[in-house]
């Protein structure tokens, strides 16, 4: 058996004042907060992840200045100890950065790295601060 739907033709006047009160809902709800429903927001408010208006921190990592023979570019290490899978003992572990270098870092510091657009094919990080100069 097959259901007919029930369909109406011309909206009443009950839809036609529901209609109009949204409007003038989201009228005012713009007045009081712009932006909030806006075209680059959900339902919920909450923003969809775009290039304009990005959320969050940028990367920080801390490590020591492993070679200096670039101009203005510095390879740093950053040794961090994460636990083995299979074994579970703590392993070393080491990743070497290439970050652009304006604060004049020498070999055996150690240096704060921030994540930042990139530079060139490599070099993604940038020094920026000298936490401990090397001892001489």
């Amino acid at each position: 058996m097959a259901r007919k739907k029930e369909t109406d033709p011309a909206p009443d006047s009950q839809d036609a004042d529901v209609s109009a009160a949204t409007t003038t809902g989201e009228k005012l709800a713009d007045e009081v907060a712009p932006g909030v429903d806006a075209p680059g927001s959900n339902a919920s408010g909450a923003a969809i992840a775009t290039g304009a208006g990005k959320s969050g921190r940028r990367s920080q990592k801390v490590g020591i200045v492993s070679s200096d023979k670039m101009q203005k570019t510095v390879v740093v290490r950053v040794d961090r100890l994460v636990r083995h899978q299979k074994y579970r003992r703590y392993v070393w572990r080491t990743s070497k950065f290439m970050a652009h270098d304006d604060k004049g870092a020498t070999v055996g510091d150690k240096v704060r790295i921030v994540e930042t657009r990139p530079l060139s094919t490599r070099k993604r990080w940038r020094v920026v601060e000298i936490v401990q100069k090397a001892a001489k």
